[in-house]
């Protein structure tokens, strides 16, 4: 009986959409090892593995936390204002019953590619100065107490989507705003820790000093893959194929493009050089921006969201070269409060100022719209609202589990600092992503004294 409800379940669900849906769930994955590629290009060469290592444990742990508890807290019905109901947990009853038109298992896996994206960009905070084993804990908790709930409240039927009415397609709040909040929450912590890390002799909380990108290269390959997959990002949001994630997909790369070029040329003209950096920093900034709005807006406004987020993203990343950044100890090494945060409350609110709800009706929405095309002022004071609730959950959130885990023994999340100033990847990895040598190894040659006899 229960076999043929399911096999009744699925015949109910549209093949097409199904495969749409999974093309871009598998696309997608690869959004999340890749941020700590990104990371690792960012780092110092002696922290390369270890930058880009959290992004690993985000795949595993988001992916049993989803399956435990996470998707239920988020999606399960029954829920409230900021969680969702347990009727899910374990993913009990997801199955084949269709969302929308595809099956749940297959919405409940893009979902967990969200909350292992944003999670991915949230433990950036952790770089160069962050042990490996606290962002574990971290991770699970985080996921948990500050994800789940907050994309329960934007998609889920809770507080800000169900009650506010906010525009968010895929994750201005959920996405960027809490990824870009969380990293500058641990980032801060790091900087100022309270418990263990604070009272161990070995550990003196210090900023860390300014360096170029460790390797461009990670940069390059990073930027070529997230660009691609974001666009499957915002285009499989709208869980069907139609003229909405058609629609979606296109203005994702064109915000991409603006940005990238706005960015890069914005350096020539500081400089008289390209830079790789740059072209990369505004390309992300482009796909910050289109976020929120990938569904609701058209062509030529996506244009330009992606010159002024790589605009207001570039002068919020002056912050942190400044002698007040240096002297509070301010670290931004993934550059998540500049890109993520300022992007994502930027973009947030341009969509409730320019979304419309002829382009929200492609994928058969119908939204009330923003000010400049629909005449609907409300929606800008709703995203604004969104945006401060968003912050203050994820800042504050996550500022309190990064504490609560420095309080464990074994568990200090600041490194010592003979680890940070030798390069973490020496001590918390086995290997690294750079050309080092390790002690162990500083007396190896291929060959002794040139013989190729065996023993």
């Amino acid at each position: 009986m229960a076999t043929r409800s399911v096999i009744q379940a699925w015949e109910e669900c549209d093949k097409i959409d199904t495969l749409f849906v999974m093309v871009c769930t598998v696309i997608c994955w690869t959004i999340v090892p890749t941020v700590g590629i990104a990371y690792s290009g960012y780092a110092w060469k002696r922290n390369s593995l270890t930058a880009a290592f959290p992004a690993l444990l985000t795949i595993a742990v988001c992916s049993i936390q989803w399956f435990v508890v996470g998707y239920t807290l988020a999606y399960g019905e029954g829920g409230g204002l900021f969680f969702g109901g347990l009727s899910n947990i374990f993913h009990r009853g997801v199955l084949a019953e269709p969302v929308g038109t595809i099956p749940a298992i297959l919405f409940s896996e893009f979902q967990l590619v969200f909350e292992a994206t944003v999670c991915a960009i949230a433990v950036g905070g952790f770089c160069e100065r962050g042990r490996l084993w606290p962002v574990v804990a971290f991770i699970f908790l985080w996921s948990t107490f500050i994800y789940c709930p907050l994309a329960h409240m934007v998609w889920g039927g809770g507080l800000l989507g169900e009650q506010l009415g906010v525009l968010d397609f895929a994750g201005g709040t959920p996405v960027h705003v809490c990824s870009g909040a969380t990293a500058t929450a641990v980032s801060i912590y790091l900087s100022y820790p309270l418990f263990r890390s604070k009272k161990s002799a070995v550990r003196t909380p210090t900023h860390i000093r300014l360096h170029r990108p460790g390797n461009s290269f990670y940069q390059l390959i990073a930027m070529i893959i997230i660009w691609g997959s974001w666009m499957a990002f915002d285009a499989g949001t709208a869980l069907a194929l139609n003229f909405q994630s058609v629609m979606a997909l296109c203005v994702t790369n064109l915000c991409a493009a603006s940005g990238a070029i706005t960015w890069a040329c914005m350096c020539y003209f500081e400089s008289g050089r390209w830079s790789l950096d740059a072209t990369f920093m505004g390309a992300i900034a482009g796909l910050v921006m289109i976020t929120p709005s990938a569904g609701f807006i058209d062509m030529p406004t996506s244009f330009g969201f992606g010159i002024v987020g790589a605009v207001v993203c570039r002068q919020a990343l002056k912050i942190k070269f400044t002698k007040f950044a240096h002297h509070w100890l301010w670290v931004d090494n993934g550059d998540t409060f500049a890109t993520h945060c300022i992007g994502g409350v930027v973009a947030t609110i341009m969509t409730g100022l320019f979304a419309q709800k002829k382009v929200a009706a492609y994928g058969g929405l119908d939204v009330p719209g923003g000010v400049f095309f629909d005449g609907n002022m409300r929606q800008l004071w709703v995203q604004i609202v969104e945006v401060i609730i968003g912050f203050s959950w994820s800042f504050f959130g996550s500022y309190a589990i990064v504490a609560l885990i420095d309080c464990v023994p074994g568990m200090e999340v600041l490194a010592v600092d003979k680890h940070i100033h030798e390069g973490l990847d020496f001590y918390e990895t086995e290997e690294s992503l750079s050309i080092l040598e390790h002690p162990e190894e500083t007396d190896y040659r291929p060959t002794d004294k040139g013989t190729i006899a065996l023993d």
